[in-house]
């Protein structure tokens, strides 16, 4: 194990020292409209999410589903070509509610899981079959300037999440189409989408991105896994087949019909009045019942054998922080820790070597964990997926005001025998993943992540730069406008009161590491990684999320194209942005464009 891995796994760490201390300065900087006391919210009150409750249902009824696997329709220039259809149905959520509506592709939620090959292109044909109207409550004030509303149908875009595509291809949110492609987003260029696969395998996934209501999407149900793989990867004899399960964890409400809940107004805890607009956007989501692959508290069997988990938390703004617990079902109680998470990968592939986590998994939503989790000393045990993470996140499960609290998450049964088959072993190197020396860098790039407050007094986010540190509006002018081949630092202040998880397109990133926002000279440039905290172990490797905490700063080193063998040269507009959804509709998220190096362009 190297020294950054070892100081990652077992140091102090002043990011969690720094929020432990609280957060009432970052607070004064955020100028957020939390701060907003509510004079009345008694009309919209019904519609709020912290005055709605889940029906009572029994836990671990059900068991936790495989998504299936998508087949070509066809081939396209000799490549692998999908139709996935995103159409409206009815789905259990859980064996004692009735059907749900809700949004699949393929008429599955979630969708079905893409398997595609390093260096093997394909092509994707989302078709847009969804009804007229939308199934959750739209508030058309969202950048009612650049959305057609009145349009018929429902607009959707599909985004590769993680994937080193080109621009035309990566799902931008004004590329959208409705059904048929009879109506199209100005940055709409073509039906067919294609996937490079050029990079790393790695767990990527899909969702939809179309702007202003990516997180009505996502939450009715367009989100899917898109397993990336190669000859070297099944080499090193990692669990695979029955032994390697995806697991996207989301939070729904749900009401006593089976129908999905999605407040329209905002709760008088998050700064709701009666001025506001009379359907909302809200500033965050949190349901109060977990769905795991599209089941309300599921339970999974298996065997004492060692397991590949591939999570993804696929929550609109819910991070989790998890761990498995011994588990008495009788009493409902909690016993000593269970199996550890051994991390194998994340984002952007597997790491260079196993990390064994001693404490909890941070995973913000947008982000992905690649874990082996060893049972062979659990036979004939029960053992609980738990969450300690408080809704509205700060990096720490202190000083948070929680709204709804999501601690059990799934059952794990633990066969008593073994089967006699090997499930698979986890090496002590697992990739050649190169590192992007500090030294090389191009351009250093200072960005803001502050809130302030919309016309209506609502809480609004932004991204801003050194040169306008109080935020852009999504259709401002490009300012970041990075050359093909550069590679740059992008530090990433966070001066709001709660964690904002920052997601860039087409790029994957290492992280430097964080460093207290009040140690930060935003005027100058370069960074001297050894006086940074060290990235924790789920930072490791190649990451296209981060978890930006109040107060703090984290640097993060991207390169923008091919690097020693791995991703590829792409040019175009992408997007940087908070992948707390509701964030990002509202207005966290900007576009950048990748240049190239012969362009006449002041970057």
């Amino acid at each position: 194990m190297n020294e950054r891995t070892e100081l990652a796994r077992t140091g102090v760490s002043r990011r969690k020292l720094l929020l432990a201390a609280g957060v009432s300065g970052v607070s004064a900087l955020a100028g957020c409209a939390t701060d907003n006391t509510p004079s009345n919210t008694e009309t919209a009150s019904a519609t709020t999410v912290a005055a709605h409750s889940s029906p009572d249902l029994e836990k671990w009824v059900d068991k936790v589903p495989r998504p299936s696997v998508a087949e070509p329709t066809g081939t396209k220039d000799g490549q692998p070509y999908y139709e996935i259809e995103m159409s409206e149905v009815e789905q259990k959520l859980h064996s004692d509610l009735p059907a749900t509506t809700v949004w699949g592709y393929d008429g599955q939620f979630p969708g079905p899981t893409i398997e595609a090959e390093q260096g093997e292109p394909i092509y994707v044909r989302w078709q847009n079959d969804l009804p007229d109207e939308h199934l959750l409550p739209v508030d058309t004030t969202v950048h009612e300037e650049m959305v057609p509303y009145g349009i018929d149908g429902v607009r959707t875009v599909t985004h590769l999440h993680g994937g080193n595509v080109e621009a035309a291809s990566d799902g931008h949110a004004q590329a959208w189409f409705a059904r048929d492609f009879a109506k199209t987003g100005p940055s709409f260029e073509k039906k067919d989408y294609y996937y490079v696969n050029d990079q790393p395998p790695a767990t990527l996934w899909y969702h939809d991105h179309a702007i202003g209501i990516t997180r009505l999407n996502v939450y009715a149900g367009l989100a899917g896994f898109y397993l990336l793989r190669n000859d070297r990867e099944r080499e090193l004899g990692l669990p695979d087949g029955e032994y390697e399960i995806p697991l996207v964890i989301q939070d729904r409400s749900v009401n006593d019909d089976g129908s999905l809940f999605y407040p329209s107004a905002v709760s008088e805890d998050r700064g709701g009045d009666d001025s506001y607009p009379e359907t909302s956007i809200v500033p965050e989501f949190y349901g109060d019942v977990p769905v795991v692959n599209g089941k309300a508290w599921p339970r999974l069997s298996v065997d004492p054998e060692t397991y590949r988990f591939r999570l993804l938390n696929g929550s609109n703004s819910r991070y989790y922080n998890l761990k498995l617990l011994e588990y008495d079902e009788a009493s409902g109680e909690t016993g000593s820790d269970g199996p550890s998470f051994v991390q194998i990968g994340n984002d952007g592939g597997l790491l260079s070597e196993p990390v064994e986590l001693d404490g909890r998994l941070e995973i913000g939503p947008g982000q992905r964990a690649d874990v082996a989790v060893d049972f062979a000393d659990y036979a004939g045990e029960t053992v609980l997926l738990h969450n300690d993470a408080p809704s509205l996140y700060r990096g720490s499960i202190e000083d948070s005001d929680e709204t709804k609290l999501l601690p059990e998450i799934m059952l794990v049964d633990v066969a008593d025998s073994e089967t006699g088959e090997s499930s698979g072993t986890v090496p002590d190197t697992l990739a050649d993943v190169p590192d992007l020396p500090a030294e090389s860098v191009d351009r250093h790039r200072h960005l803001t992540l502050v809130s302030e407050s919309d016309e209506y007094g609502r809480m609004k986010h932004l991204l801003g730069n050194r040169d306008q540190p109080s935020g852009y509006a999504l259709d401002d002018p490009v300012t970041e406008e990075p050359e093909l081949g550069s590679t740059e630092i992008w530090s990433l202040a966070n001066n709001t009161a709660m964690s904002h998880p920052m997601h860039l397109h087409l790029v994957h990133f290492t992280v430097l590491g964080r460093e207290p926002l009040t140690d930060y000279d935003s005027e100058t440039d370069g960074v001297d990684p050894d006086a940074l905290e060290s990235p924790q172990p789920y930072e490791l490797g190649w990451n296209d999320v981060v978890t930006v905490d109040p107060g703090e700063v984290v640097h993060v080193l991207v390169h923008f194209g091919e690097y020693e063998g791995l991703f590829n040269d792409q040019t175009g507009e992408y997007m940087c942005h908070c992948h707390m959804i509701e964030h990002e509709d509202y207005d966290m998220m900007r576009p950048f464009r990748v240049v190239s190096n012969t362009d006449d362009t002041d970057g």
